[in-house]
């Protein structure tokens, strides 16, 4: 019977066709508002219709998708109401992360945290986003995991999708890379130090300015679309 059992460690098609679309709407290959088009993401991703509808409905649960009454499957447009609501979101979870990280800071975390800080500082340099959100995802879970905050995590995880989304926008923006590399630079020397409280002002302290960030992209963008 062993020849029977399913290798759960192998992603499945529909899982990489997820993925692989999941990437490429939150690193801005489709852009909010595009129409995905059954048929192309067909030849795109190299898989059968049923394989794309089951993943754009799951996308959709994810809120990554839209689907219109006439004009089929979209990209979601970045709603400013939503994407302050993730912000504030980030902010109360993430801060409590990063103290309880730091009250529960061993060398070994320590460590860890900064290497990782590492990679995203030379993909900053190389202007490598992808590089930058995938290892920017990587310090968070490290961080609530070393905080012992899993279910607060999570949640996060839950909103992942769109707060990629978002990140893509953040961090292409001029000089973004210097400021998040010291305001995050600021959080880990706090974790460091075992300082809860000032690990939590850091971490509020990124969010908000990254925030400011989303919310002036995203009003600039309905600016020039109505004009």
């Amino acid at each position: 019977m062993d020849q029977m059992r399913v290798d759960r460690s192998a992603p499945t098609l529909r899982e990489l066709t997820l993925e692989k679309l999941r990437e490429a709407i939150s690193q801005g290959f489709y852009r909010p508002g595009d129409r995905l088009i059954e048929r192309t993401l067909c030849d795109q991703l190299g898989v059968s219709r049923t394989v794309v509808r089951e993943v754009l409905r799951h996308l959709e649960t994810e809120g990554l998708v839209e689907t219109g009454s006439h004009s089929g499957p979209i990209v979601a447009r970045l709603d400013p109401a939503q994407v302050e609501e993730i912000y504030e979101i980030r902010a109360l979870l993430e801060s409590e992360a990063a103290r309880a990280c730091a009250e529960r800071a061993t060398p070994a975390l320590v460590k860890q945290l900064r290497d990782i800080r590492k990679e995203i500082e030379d993909a900053f340099d190389k202007a490598d986003f992808k590089r930058v959100l995938l290892n920017t995802e990587h310090f968070y879970e490290t961080m609530f995991t070393g905080g012992q905050k899993l279910m607060m995590h999570q949640v996060v995880k839950s909103l992942n999708a769109r707060i990629n989304q978002l990140r893509s926008v953040t961090i292409s923006s001029p000089g973004r890379g210097t400021d998040s590399n010291r305001e995050m630079n600021k959080l880990l020397a706090a974790i460091a130090k075992k300082d809860g409280e000032a690990a939590a002002a850091a971490s509020l302290e990124h969010v908000r300015r990254t925030a400011g960030i989303a919310m002036a992209a995203l009003a600039e963008k309905e600016a020039a679309t109505s004009d």
